[in-house]
């Protein structure tokens, strides 16, 4: 008989395969199942969370490398390949605890990323292959050896995952985790949108409503009817002021929009909570970066 794992909010919980573990179910893909469509939907999960810790990484290796003197090293073929397996490890390892995988295959996952660019690395060194060449090539050898891994894998049983109140309260503010890290290297060198990209603030709200039909509700539409002409006009008022005067309308119109978005992220209407969390940081966090560029500015 399979057993049934259990997600646990404290490190005590003993799990069971009895009726208590249905009242806490693995997460919907963690089933162990054999199929080429669950093998292809698991890949793409790798590839997605390889990419997105790519992007939330990267800015954080350069964000603390220059100011050391390591942007020399940091642009090298060699390291750039190990930092960008390092950053896709990383992303991948996250999201394959959290879909409850042995740490076994977690560990040959990791393996399929560094491999291929280690044995790329000795002809580079020799000067037989070009940065350009080890890039793509161990890019183009690591997929093969993630489908392989994943093969070997796909019929185990899901891993138990015992995870900590603290663990579980930082998973659920997720979209503020990840509003911080798109804005953290922006403070080191802060600067100040164009007023256009206001337009996009009140366009959003208003593009995720149409496609999840959220805007029938008593006077939502009307709300967000009344945002947009309000950002547009913010947005005219700084095009034509200019200067100065106009950044600080910027600032000023993010800042305001990251209260439109705690408003949504409490009434839970037109968009997900999700997204007006992540949303609402986001411009709260840009909004800063702008204050601190205008202040730094000394104009």
């Amino acid at each position: 008989m399979e057993k049934t794992p259990m997600y646990a909010n404290t490190a005590t919980v003993v799990p069971s395969p009895g009726p208590l573990a249905t009242h806490r179910p693995a997460p919907p893909d963690a089933a162990p199942a054999g199929g080429t469509r669950r093998l292809l939907w698991h890949l793409g999960e790798m590839a997605l969370a390889m990419v997105a810790g790519m992007v939330l990484l990267g800015p954080l290796w350069e964000t603390v490398g220059h100011p050391l003197g390591l942007g020399g090293v940091l642009g090298r073929p060699d390291v750039a390949a190990l930092v960008m397996a390092t950053n896709m490890t990383v992303g991948m390892t996250v999201w394959m605890r959290y879909r409850a995988h042995h740490w076994r295959g977690v560990v040959e996952m990791a393996a399929a990323m560094y491999v291929p660019f280690l044995l790329l690395l000795v002809p580079f060194w020799a000067g037989v292959l070009g940065g350009d060449v080890l890039m793509l090539g161990g890019h183009l050898l690591m997929v093969p050896a993630m489908v392989l891994v994943a093969v070997r894998h796909r019929h185990e049983t899901p891993a138990v995952i015992r995870r900590r109140p603290a663990v579980v309260a930082f998973a659920r503010r997720w979209p503020t985790g990840l509003a911080l890290l798109m804005t953290v290297d922006m403070f080191v060198d802060p600067f100040v949108l164009s007023p256009w990209t206001l337009l996009v603030l009140p366009g959003g709200y208003l593009l995720i409503g149409l496609v999840r039909r959220s805007l029938g509700g008593p006077g939502v539409l009307a709300t967000q009817l009344v945002g947009l002409v309000a950002w547009v006009a913010l947005t005219l008022v700084a095009v034509a002021v200019g200067g100065r005067t106009a950044s600080w309308l910027v600032a000023f119109g993010w800042l305001a929009h990251a209260g439109w978005d705690l408003a949504h992220h409490r009434t839970g209407r037109v968009v997900p909570r999700g997204y007006a969390e992540w949303c609402g940081v986001l411009d709260a966090a840009l909004a800063a970066v702008m204050i601190l560029a205008i202040l730094s500015s000394g104009d």
